[in-house]
Order: structure tokens, then sequence, then C-alpha cells
């Protein structure tokens, strides 16, 4: 073993999980609906001091087959599901357009604690898009603008001149259009909550159904 594989994994070995007490999940009092779970959830972890507790992973399939995933923010949760927005034109928008189904994962290690959504995927209309992207900061509505999402970049001088462009026009039509941009809903039929245990007795809670039927209740061995 070379010098740098074997600092490498001392350091691997020498992180620890959870080095905070970790709340208690009782399963049995879980509501009957995931939905309200997971904004207790989201709620516990912001308030635990969670950073960033609306970034997940959006995992997608791609033309061959093959497993795709990447860090996005959560933009809603409602009795439709959970949303994201992204371009049409990108490498997971073509994905969805091809499978419209996707898994999400959220992580609050503060709490021990992830969430998995497991669904169908489906654009919102036209007019919910355009809200959604005027919602948000000039930055978002810059970096919509800036180029086509996930082509190959030349130069990084290509970018800086296209992300300056951006953010002039942004900042003097904050209502500019931006067709490519679109909000997806994930429609869920599973729903896993995953409780951490300091002795890895781990609680696993997964709510399932069948489309428009109801929500089925499960533990899972962790």
């Amino acid at each position: 073993m070379s010098d740098t594989q074997k600092t490498f994994r001392d350091l691997l070995h020498a992180q620890r999980v959870w080095d905070v007490t970790l709340p208690r999940f009782e399963a049995s009092t879980a509501p009957a609906d995931p939905l309200a779970l997971f904004r207790a959830w989201f709620a516990e972890a912001a308030g635990a001091g969670q950073r960033e507790p609306h970034a997940m992973t959006l995992s997608t399939v791609d033309a061959e087959g093959r497993p795709d995933a990447r860090i996005l923010t959560l933009h809603d949760a409602d009795e439709r599901g959970w949303h994201f927005g992204t371009h049409t034109t990108s490498e997971k928008g073509r994905q969805l357009a091809a499978r419209p189904h996707a898994a999400l994962t959220f992580y609050w290690p503060v709490q021990g604690r992830q969430v998995r959504v497991r669904g169908t995927v489906t654009p919102v209309g036209r007019a919910e898009s355009r809200a959604d992207l005027r919602a948000r900061s000039t930055g978002a509505l810059a970096a919509a603008l800036t180029g086509t999402q996930s082509e190959v970049l030349r130069s990084r001088d290509d970018l800086l001149r296209a992300s300056e462009a951006a953010w002039e026009r942004a900042r003097a039509e904050p209502d500019t259009e931006v067709e490519t941009w679109t909000r997806y809903v994930v429609e869920p039929h599973e729903a896993e909550f995953f409780q951490g245990d300091a002795e890895r007795r781990h609680v696993r809670l997964r709510y399932r159904r069948e489309t428009g039927g109801p929500w089925t209740r499960e533990l899972l061995w962790p």
C-alpha cells in the first residue's frame, strides 16, 4: 500500500458518525401521510441547526439505464408531491423526458436522519414554472440565463462573459422569461424515513401506495 493510500485510509477510518445526541423516533405515532412527517422532520432539522436542510439528491436514469445523481434544492412539498426546478434542456431534464421517474434523498446528519422519496415526475404548467423562477433570487435568474446547462464549456472566459451579461439582464429585467426553465413535481409512491441510533438499532419507516390509493406503513430491518 502506498503512503498516499495509507494516509487516506487512516483519515477515512478515523471519521465518526453522529457525534451528537440523536432524537428518538417512535414510528407507531407517525402520521398516516408521509408529507406531514416530512414537514415535521424538515422543521426539526432546521431548528436543530442543520445547514441547507432543503438540499437533496435527485437521482435519475440515463438512456443506457445507468443511474445519475446530483444535488438540488427543494422548492416545495405539498399534496401533489416534492417540487424542484431545472431546464428541460439540461441532462436531468432530458433524462426525465425519456424516463419520468426519480428518487430524492435528504440527509440531515445533525439529527442522524434521512428521507428517501421515489415516484413519477411531472412538469407543472408554464405559468407555475415562470412564477417559480420569479420567486427566487436575482442570482437564480442570472444562472438560468447564463447558458445551456450541461453542455460542454469551451473555456472559463466564455462562462465569465455569459454570466456578466446574464447578471446585467437579471437586474434590469427581473421578469425575464426563460422558456426552458421548468418546475417538476415528484408524485411519490414510496417514502422512507430513517432515524439513526447510536447502537445501530436504526428505525426505518416506509410509506408505500399504489397510484391514488391509501398509504401503507411498515417498518424495515436496518
